[in-house]
C-alpha cells in the first residue's frame, strides 16, 4: 500500500535532531499547521499528513470499522512512521489526536522520544470528580445536531470551537475545513472523538510530555488541561494567553516557541 499517498504525508527539509509529526484534530486537515510549520522546520524536520478521510487522503481507504476507535488513528500514525523508518519522533496532536499519540506511543515506544498535547482532552463528558466541559445530555445534543444537518452543524460550531469573535476569518476557515470532510466519515471521527475516555491511558505515558493549553477554550477547559497534567507523570503544563481550541491559528507564534522550548528542554 502508498502510505504516503494514502495519508498526503508531506517532510520539510531533514535536520539533526528528533522530527516532529503534526497530527490534526477532529474536522481538520495538515493545513491547520501551517502557521506554525515554518517556525518549527527552522529547527527540525516536520512531517505532516490526513488520517484517511481528511484532506487530500485517499478516502477509499476509510472503513467505518477502523476508525470508529483511536486505535485506527493511531494505526495510521505507526503506519506512516514504519513507511518512512522515522526515529526520535515528537509525535505533535492537536485535540483528540493528543489522545491518539498516547496510544500510538504506547503501542511503539521505541519510535517516539516525546509527546506534546495541545489542547487535549481525555474525556469530553463530565462525570462526578472529573469536569471535562459537557453534559452526557449536551453531547447527545452535538451528535444529533451533526447527523442531521451537518452544515448547519459546521456553521453553529466553528466559532465556538475557534473563539476569538473578533477575528471571524478564523472561525470562516474552520467551517471551510468541516465541509471539505464527507459527512459519514465525519458522523463517525465525531462519535470516536466525543464519546472516547482515555483517563485510564494517562498515567502509561512514559516520555516526557508537554500540555499545551489555552487560557480561554470551552472545548477543553483549563480543568482539563490540569487533570491530563496531573494525570502523565512529570509533564509540563504551559498555558498560553490565547483564546479557543486551536491556537497553531490563534496564536502561532506562541505556539510555535512552546513547542520549541520543550523540545530543546528534552533533548
Amino acid at each position: 500500500m502508498d502510505i504516503r499517498g494514502r495519508n498526503n504525508v508531506v517532510r520539510t527539509d531533514p535536520k539533526d535532531g528528533p522530527v516532529l509529526m503534526l497530527a490534526h484534530g477532529f474536522g481538520c486537515d495538515q493545513n491547520m499547521w501551517r502557521l506554525v510549520v515554518p517556525a518549527l522546520a527552522e529547527h527540525f524536520e516536520v512531517v505532516l499528513f490526513d488520517y484517511v478521510g481528511a484532506g487530500r487522503s485517499r478516502t477509499a481507504h476509510w472503513h467505518a470499522d477502523r476508525y470508529s476507535s483511536l486505535d485506527g488513528y493511531a494505526k495510521d500514525v505507526l503506519e506512516i512512521c514504519d513507511e518512512l523508518d522515522l526515529r526520535d519522533v515528537v509525535f505533535v496532536g492537536h485535540s483528540v489526536s493528543a489522545m491518539v499519540g498516547v496510544l500510538a506511543t504506547a503501542a511503539a515506544p521505541e519510535r517516539f522520544s516525546a509527546l506534546v498535547m495541545v489542547t487535549p482532552s481525555p474525556r469530553y463528558i463530565d462525570e462526578e470528580g472529573y469536569r471535562g466541559g459537557f453534559s452526557a445530555g449536551d453531547i447527545d445534543e452535538l451528535l444529533d445536531s451533526l447527523e442531521s444537518n451537518y452544515l448547519g452543524w459546521s456553521a453553529a460550531m466553528a466559532p465556538v470551537i475557534m473563539g476569538n469573535p473578533d477575528r471571524p476569518e478564523l472561525a470562516a476557515e474552520f467551517e471551510d475545513s468541516f465541509c471539505t470532510v464527507d459527512p459519514e466519515i465525519a458522523r463517525v471521527f465525531a462519535r470516536t472523538t466525543f464519546l472516547s475516555d482515555n483517563r485510564g491511558d494517562l498515567p502509561g505515558v512514559a516520555l516526557p510530555t508537554l500540555v499545551l493549553e489555552c487560557a480561554q477554550d470551552v472545548i477543553a477547559p483549563r480543568e482539563v488541561g490540569a487533570y491530563v497534567h496531573a494525570a502523565i507523570p512529570g509533564s509540563r503544563l504551559v498555558t498560553l494567553e490565547a483564546t479557543g481550541h486551536c491556537p497553531q491559528l490563534s496564536a502561532p507564534r506562541a505556539t510555535a516557541e512552546a513547542i520549541t522550548d520543550f523540545v530543546r528542554g528534552v533533548r
